[in-house]
């Protein structure tokens, strides 16, 4: 008996902590247990040769909204090439559709909704022997007579779920995801985390014993999926405590954190923390008080603000600050407000995502309520709402994948943090520059690095043309701090008066390194020396160290 557990990843670097959780669930059944991972980018048909290759006995697919329209496609195409094999699905995607969803394919078997290790077990259990008995399947929907839709039970104890890593060999260069807590005690109305009021916490000394398990295996990172890991002090500040004593000093670990439920004595800890070891993403949504209160959003916004500025002075943390557009409330202008407040901020990196009005969540039972419309299909995103049209939310698309490429990417640092004091706001200049994009025909090509740094100093030249050498050197810095580039870019400044010089330097520092003379910040050259074998573990820049004359700084 051979049953398929198969993941559909958004991207190769992911991997299926729910798959993964099955398979140990399944205990001494494991052994009837498959897993395969694929992504988005795969073409369903290569999917589905991956899957008829493997010849299942039983198929189930992980299902979540950026998998969901594949997966659909696949129901259909695996029940022609592999006929009577039955396929189940199982995820937060299909958990609250789950008899429309048997209705509407009748090549399914039924459908695992909620928590899965313990249905999935018992599922195991009754194809290994052949009782198909699923009157006792915990939250099982299912084709028998007719659609069966059994009750969940309590909800399930975090320390009776087995660990879901039993090796990592399969994990080079991918990030691997861990939870030591399920459940959210907030109650925001886009979440489907807030349906389940309570917080089940694993016992520490399992997770002690896990993590270690990951540190000794020395992986790159670990994502913490707990939804809001803070929530409850003394389970927080034993993990980072535990990380700090047993730094590898190799692995980093990516927590969600609410920044304003931090007290002294975790901030105090985090300021402790290795340069990098820690990486902490904060949703914030919005700063529009109608509309935290209209979410079911608690939030001290000014706590937020002092703890990241606090956070942000030590240096030695990531933070990875969230907006949401269009919740309720939020008009174009609010929008930009909230955008202003966050992004002054200063985090490493500002996600401005898009409401999606999930199944299960309040939000997609008050979207009437609130005229907002969205996408049918997944990831049922946003298109307007009351307060926002659509050409409103196709400017706000485009100003971020100006924030991704020009800020998140920390590759224009130096030009950015001279040239946004130009403009009134960071988002008067994020628009502006995605104005230039459309006017310049420039979106929907696939640009390189160079040539994203060529565009920048014609939306330069084109603003402000009397300053642009001056920004040539700082766009140059900005570049070769990431790498020491084999051939020089061409915006970059005639080096050849100061040749010699050059190779006199670069004689004594080496030939792994880089050296820069810059003309214009000063009346006599200034010699930068980019040493690529010591880097910033939060932006990974090379480490500049100043030349002056014959005077190292």
């Amino acid at each position: 008996m051979k049953i398929l557990l198969t993941a559909i990843n958004a991207k190769y670097i992911h991997s299926n902590l729910a798959i993964y959780s099955l398979k140990a669930a399944a205990g001494e059944l494991s052994s009837h247990v498959e897993l395969a991972e694929f992504t988005i980018n795969h073409r369903t048909e290569d999917i589905l040769a991956g899957i008829y290759r493997r010849s299942p006995d039983v198929l189930l697919f992980s299902c979540y909204i950026w998998n969901m329209e594949q997966v659909r496609e696949l129901i259909r195409e695996c029940a022609k090439v592999l006929p009577g094999v039955p396929v189940w699905l199982g995820g937060p995607e299909v958990s609250f559709c789950a008899e429309e969803l048997l209705k509407e394919y009748p090549e399914l078997t039924g459908i695992l909704t909620g928590e899965g290790e313990e249905s999935f077990r018992l599922l195991v259990d009754s194809y290994v022997k052949k009782t198909k008995n699923w009157k006792e399947l915990p939250g099982g929907v299912f084709r028998s007579h007719e659609i069966c839709c059994n009750m969940r039970d309590e909800p399930l104890d975090m320390n009776d779920l087995p660990f879901a890593y039993t090796g990592l060999t399969d994990f080079e260069h991918r990030i691997i995801y861990y939870e030591s807590s399920r459940g959210c005690p907030f109650s925001c109305s886009y979440c489907l985390s807030s349906i389940e009021k309570r917080v089940r916490f694993r016992d520490l000394k399992l997770v002690f014993q896990e993590l270690q398990y990951f540190l000794d295996a020395k992986v790159p990172q670990v994502k913490f999926v707990d939804r809001t890991f803070n929530c409850n002090h003394k389970h927080a500040l034993a993990i980072w405590t535990y990380l700090l004593e047993h730094d590898n000093g190799v692995t980093n670990f990516h927590f969600e954190i609410a920044a304003d439920l931090l007290n002294e004595e975790e901030l105090e800890l985090l300021s402790r923390m290795r340069p990098g070891l820690i990486q902490l993403e904060i949703g914030v949504q919005t700063v529009n008080k109608k509309t935290i209160e209209a979410i079911h959003r608690k939030m001290d916004l000014e706590k937020v603000k002092t703890h990241v500025a606090r956070i942000h002075a030590m240096g030695n943390i990531h933070q990875h600050l969230d907006l949401i557009a269009g919740l309720p409330y939020e008009d174009y202008t609010s929008f930009a407000n909230s955008f202003n407040e966050v992004f002054a901020m200063k985090p490493q990196q500002l996600q401005l995502g898009f409401l999606k009005v999930l199944r299960g969540s309040l939000m997609h039972r008050e979207a009437e309520k609130y005229g907002i419309i969205y996408r049918e299909k997944p990831p049922y995103e946003v298109l307007y709402t009351d307060w926002l049209s659509f050409s409103d939310i196709l400017q706000l698309k485009a100003i971020e994948e100006m924030v991704e490429i020009y800020y998140n990417s920390h590759q224009f640092r130096h030009t950015l943090e001279k040239l946004m004091k130009n403009f009134s706001s960071p988002f008067l200049f994020f628009c502006k520059l995605a104005d230039f994009y459309d006017r310049k025909g420039l979106n929907g090509k696939n640009h390189s690095r160079l040539g994203r740094y060529e565009i920048m100093l014609d939306f330069i030249r084109e603003l402000f043309p009397g300053e642009e050498e001056s920004y040539r050197e700082l766009l140059t810095i900005d570049m070769y701090l990431r790498e020491r580039l084999k051939s020089r870019p061409d915006f970059a400044s005639d080096q050849s008066p100061y040749r010699v010089r050059l190779r006199e330097i670069q004689t004594q520092v080496g030939k792994q390194n880089h050296v820069e003379a810059l003309l214009t910040l000063e009346e006599a050259p200034i010699y930068l020396i980019f040493d690529y074998g010591k880097r910033d573990p939060l932006t990974n820049d090379a480490q500049i160290r100043r030349w002056k004359d014959t005077e190292e700084e």
